[in-house]
């Protein structure tokens, strides 16, 4: 373990999250779009291909690319280091695990977006569904596949329970911004879990049946969220989710700390929610005394 990270990593790492912003905030734009004029929610592949087509398009998705690959360095980094301070004893190391999955997660899309850019198509069908095609004809790739949908199922579980239990503000520097937009950080969380979850689902769904054109990636969540009753509104307030999750990125990548490099004198979210914790029980201890 470092005992302390290098000075470059902080860039390296904002420069991943400023990505994940525009990657978001264009998914969610569109799903956001789709939900208020009736038509198709875009998953991220897709949605980065439509933005090819605006100005200046090509030389953003290169920026994106490097991004998400700077994103992917820095978790890996992360998990090497233990710069979050997760620990060596088992759950600190199945964290630290989880950094190098989403490692690879984000350099296999940063190579996708790179590839956009060079002109490379964006449409055609699903990618989760071709990849899941080769895993389940791989010997025993179907259970393969099953374990993998487990895993981006949990994943998806982890992340609403991030937002839930606002474990977020453990690397949130306390600022009047982040207090602000404390809500909709943890909103975000929320929804990108639930798609996460389910884009674990329909691969789940894909393996049990071996069938690999039940599998799909957030194109297809939205589009089965767009499939419930009132999935308008569903996909509306999924949609405004994703944005608040692309908030979520570009507030970590201009206030998130270092754990193994940010000094004494920071204060995170989560020290001023136990400050304010323990000073509400020390007056409720003041007030039974006095009675």
């Amino acid at each position: 373990m470092a005992d302390k990270a290098p000075a470059w990593v902080v860039p390296v790492m904002r420069a991943g999250y400023t990505s994940r912003a525009i990657v978001y905030t264009v998914v969610g734009g569109l799903a956001l779009a789709a939900a208020l004029d009736g038509g198709q929610a875009e998953g991220t592949t897709g949605a980065l291909a439509d933005l090819k087509s605006e100005p200046f398009g090509t030389a953003l998705l290169w920026v994106i690319a490097v991004g998400l690959v700077c994103y992917a360095i820095w978790r890996f980094i992360a998990a090497a280091l233990d710069l979050e301070r997760r620990g060596d004893d088992s759950s600190g190391l199945f964290a630290r695990g989880g950094l190098v999955v989403t490692g690879v997660i984000h350099a296999a899309l940063g190579v996708s977006v790179a590839g956009l850019a060079l002109g490379g198509g964006g449409g055609g069908g699903s990618g989760a569904e071709d990849w899941t095609a080769r895993l389940m004809s791989w010997p025993y790739g179907r259970w393969i596949a099953a374990a993998i949908a487990l895993g981006i199922a949990g994943a998806g579980v982890y992340y609403i329970h991030k937002g839930i239990a606002q474990k977020y503000k453990r690397t949130m520097r306390v600022t009047p911004t982040t207090q602000k937009l404390d809500p909709a950080l943890q909103a975000g969380f929320i929804a990108q879990g639930t798609l996460i979850a389910i884009v674990g689902l329909l691969m789940g769904l894909a393996a049990l049946q071996s069938n690999p054109e039940q599998a799909g990636g957030v194109g297809d969540a939205l589009a089965q969220v767009r499939s419930v009753p009132y999935g308008r509104v569903a996909l509306g307030v999924i949609a405004l989710g994703v944005l608040g999750f692309a908030l979520e990125n570009l507030v970590e990548a201009r206030y998130r700390i270092v754990p193994a490099r940010a000094g004494s004198d920071v204060e995170t979210l989560a020290q001023r929610a136990k400050q304010k914790a323990q000073d509400a029980q020390n007056e409720a201890k003041k007030a039974a005394q006095g009675n």
